[in-house]
């Protein structure tokens, strides 16, 4: 759990365990740990995870946009208490950061998302349960509640082609706990992402990262629909289709991997491909899902000051700033210029968390100097992850906080709930 005074303490434990010979499993410093994950993930992990829309253009610009805010250190101030905590739809959470949803996790290790439940309920920060998990939310849940009870969770929600999916998803986020709801609006389609595509790597048509739908009974009655009014059909018959098959049966209810000539399978995973997302969805459906839930709606991907404007204007609760992690298109603003747009134009109006880009203590810093209220983490406690699982994940993103709590002190301010754009300098664009 983050602490007061977290950034020495975290410190301490580390220059401790160093006299013993000791040294860190996770490297503290960013390049260092995606050098190391890169080392040990596999090519089709890497690829999907770590990979970029087009050029990767949007990944260079996240980073660059950052570097161009720099942080100016107070001096002679007294800072040895200091806060990280925040105040979010109601919750007290140990730090202003979240663990971002990333789909197909089990990619990088298996039951990603049990393991990652369990290392943000360690630090007692929010996972953002992923709509294309790898684990059931009500596991990943139930794993949560065994470490913290009540630990803060999100469930992030894909506007599937039905409605009897949506609504499904919903009801089950509710039941199992969710704090809130992240819309994700940026992915309506998959982006060109040349990783992937060179290696003709698609994780969703292995039945990889599609648990939401495969544990929801919802997803079932329209894989039947479907099977009763397909024409009989013979797949194509190959070693590597039959490598896939055997991969899609791994990623179903048990009841269904005794029988790999069954057709259910199969078409569960044609159904989601069909059915995952809604490339026609609009701000009339954002305007209908009061009707649908009570929880908190938060909108994902929002860039534009004007969707910003318009996201309050509808009534919801917070927006997170992002590009989705550079994956979707190619050449789009960075997630720092973003904010420091939509942060003009709505801060005070709407609770603002920014993605895309941010690894570092010093980033989440900029970012909440800039307006954010909170930052979402996700590269860097995948790779964690893929180190050493559960443990993996909460040092990665326990590193973070301590550096983020480090940097508060040494720039003269002890509450992160208190920075503004005082304590940064934009420097000349090249």
């Amino acid at each position: 759990m983050v602490t007061v005074n977290f950034g020495r303490s975290r410190q301490n434990d580390v220059y401790t365990a160093g006299i013993h010979g000791r040294k860190p499993v996770i490297p503290t410093d960013f390049a260092e740990l995606e050098r190391r994950a890169k080392a040990k993930m596999s090519a089709r992990a890497w690829a999907y995870i770590a990979g970029g829309a087009g050029e990767g253009r949007t990944m260079a610009a996240n980073r660059a946009a950052l570097d161009e805010w720099a942080i100016v250190p107070r001096v002679l101030r007294d800072v040895s208490q200091r806060s990280t905590e925040i105040e979010l739809f109601g919750q007290t959470l140990a730090a202003p950061v979240l663990f971002a949803p990333v789909g197909a996790g089990a990619l990088a290790h298996p039951d990603a998302d049990v393991h990652i439940g369990k290392a943000a309920a360690e630090l007692g920060v929010p996972y953002i349960f992923s709509n294309q998990g790898c684990a059931p939310m009500e596991d990943v849940a139930a794993a949560m509640e065994a470490v913290t009870p009540g630990a803060p969770r999100w469930f992030q929600l894909y506007w599937s082609t039905d409605d009897r999916l949506v609504d499904s998803l919903i009801a089950r986020a509710e039941k199992m706990g969710a704090a809130a709801l992240a819309v994700t609006l940026d992915t309506t389609m998959l982006g060109w992402r040349p990783q992937d595509l060179n290696l003709g790597s698609l994780p969703f048509a292995r039945g990889e990262g599609i648990n939401q739908y495969t544990s929801d009974p919802s997803f079932w009655e329209i894989v039947a629909e479907r099977l009763r009014d397909a024409a009989d059909e013979r797949p194509e018959i190959s070693l590597g289709a039959i490598k896939t098959l055997f991969s899609i049966a791994r990623n179903v209810p048990g009841d269904l991997r005794k029988n790999l000539t069954a057709p259910e399978p199969r078409a569960a995973v044609q159904t989601f491909l069909d059915i995952y997302s809604r490339p026609s969805l609009n701000w009339d459906d954002i305007a209908s899902l009061r009707e649908k839930t009570s929880l908190p709606i938060v909108l994902k991907g929002i860039l534009h000051p004007d969707d910003a404007r318009q996201a309050v204007d509808l009534g919801v609760d917070g927006i997170i700033v992002s590009n989705h992690g550079g994956r979707q298109v190619d050449g789009s603003i960075s997630s720092t210029d973003a904010l420091v747009d939509i942060a003009d134009a709505v801060a005070g109006k709407t609770k603002i968390l920014a993605d895309s880009g941010f690894y570092t203590g010093a980033d989440v810093f900029k970012a909440l100097a800039l307006g954010a209220d909170a930052v979402c983490i996700g590269r860097p406690h995948m790779y964690g992850l893929a180190l050493n699982g559960a443990d993996g994940a909460r040092e990665a993103v326990a590193n973070i906080i301590a550096e983020l709590d480090l940097t508060l002190g040494l720039t003269g301010h002890t509450d992160v709930a208190h920075l503004d754009r005082s304590a940064l300098k934009r420097l000349r664009r090249a």
